[in-house]
């Protein structure tokens, strides 16, 4: 036995490969993308055509001629990337800015830093970001939901997170916007009733991939519920200190990229916490920063700001929370 030789855990072999798991995100996927297609018809499809081509080409460019290694785009991650970023962006984004969006995505945020698993940022939100920054009136151009059988373009409307926004600059009480627009209720809001990105059409259909996340034990629940928790706490308390000024729980919850975010990119494997511990600090610091974007911020939406503050944070985050070796005990 004295020449035995053990290898460096781990030792037992998962079923957890990369594509199977980019398999399964995607399969999460497909009920938001479904029903976005629906109510937002050829416009949605030719978003997820646009942004799918675009990634995929510009990882494999990279790959082939400026890293001249192995060629990965089969592992799905491109493919998730272009997804979520094509749910990211209003309706009416032209191809040409979605183009855009997913160059950068790829390029810098993802193969700068040496491609899968080496990214500090969550791609698809870096393209988002950029393009915000960069093209703000096309990002900030919204279409009503209508459906697949209806011109789409003939309607245009501000998101509820907008409306709230503009009425309070006003002058307007948070319950004279409610009165001015019957269709802000959290019922209403939960299923196609409200302008936005395209994946923010159906909070129903996004719980539907969250649950499936779950079962097929892809995600822990750790960073979105404590998400969730967090928004819940602190709109909580600001409401029933003033809720003339400030909104409720039901309503952060439910509108903008706040439940496409804290279910699909703020889960990140890359970007997000190792240990439990660390998922809830991590999902505890979106949480907050969201809310304090929302409420004193320049933008009335802060999930896509707050998740890449937070990545930023993830290395201390990860030092913070080491978990204890095996075979040591946890120092008092």
């Amino acid at each position: 036995m004295a020449n035995t030789i053990v290898s460096p855990a781990p030792h037992i072999h998962g079923r957890n490969e990369t594509q199977i798991l980019m398999r399964e995100v995607l399969r999460a996927l497909a009920p938001v993308v479904l029903v976005s297609f629906y109510f937002y018809g050829l416009n949605a499809i030719l978003l997820q055509v646009t942004c799918l081509v675009s990634c995929l080409l510009t990882e494999f460019l990279i790959q082939k001629y400026i890293q001249k290694g192995q060629i990965t785009i089969s592992d799905g991650s491109a493919c998730v990337t272009a997804v979520l970023l094509a749910l990211n962006l209003p309706p009416a984004t032209p191809f040409w800015v979605a183009i855009i969006g997913s160059i950068v995505a790829i390029a810098i945020a993802k193969m700068t830093f040496g491609g899968l698993g080496q990214n500090i940022f969550n791609p698809a939100l870096v393209g988002r970001v950029f393009l915000l920054i960069s093209f703000p009136v096309v990002m900030t151009t919204w279409t009503a939901p209508s459906s697949f059988f209806s011109s789409v373009d003939a309607f245009s409307g501000a998101t509820p997170l907008a409306l709230i926004n503009e009425g309070l600059k006003s002058g307007l009480s948070v319950q004279d916007v409610f009165a001015a627009n019957p269709g802000l209720t959290p019922a209403q809001m939960s299923f196609a009733r409200a302008g936005g990105s395209v994946g923010e059409i159906s909070v129903i259909a996004l719980l539907i991939g969250f649950v499936y996340l779950l079962v097929k034990k892809v995600i822990k629940p750790h960073i979105t519920l404590s998400i969730w928790a967090t928004v819940i706490l602190m709109s909580g308390i600001f409401s029933l200190c003033d809720p003339t000024a400030y909104t409720g729980p039901l309503f952060n919850l439910f509108t903008g990229g706040l439940m496409l975010g804290s279910i699909f990119m703020a889960t990140d494997y890359v970007t997000s916490p190792m240990s439990n511990k660390g998922m809830i600090i991590f999902g505890i610091g979106i949480g907050v920063l969201t809310m304090l974007i929302r409420y004193f911020g320049a933008y009335p939406e802060g999930v896509s700001f707050a998740i890449l503050i937070m990545n930023m944070v993830v290395p201390l985050i990860n030092k913070y929370c080491k978990p204890v070796r095996y075979g040591y005990k946890k120092n008092k």
